[in-house]
């Protein structure tokens, strides 16, 4: 499965705990990383500096849905089972 243009729910739904170039402590659930351009586009994809979580984050129908709106509500899903309580 290829990343839907436009999307991002991945850059902007879960927490990343990872420095990102930007964002060193990271960045929370629902804030758009500071790398997402105005297009929803990653600026760091295929850089050196990408984040390893980043890289290795693999498009799929169980995470992304069939729609944008689907890859919102399963990552934000996610993300709240994953929350320590």
């Amino acid at each position: 499965m290829e990343c839907r243009i436009g999307c991002a729910a991945c850059c902007i739904a879960v927490s990343i705990s990872s420095p990102i170039p930007g964002m060193p402590e990271g960045k929370p659930a629902g804030v758009p990383c500071i790398q997402l351009a105005e297009d929803r586009r990653r600026r760091l994809f295929g850089k050196p500096e990408r984040p390893e979580i980043c890289r290795d984050l693999r498009p799929s129908e169980d995470m992304c849905g069939r729609s944008n709106e689907e890859a919102f509500a399963i990552l934000e899903a996610l993300e709240l089972a994953t929350k320590p309580r």
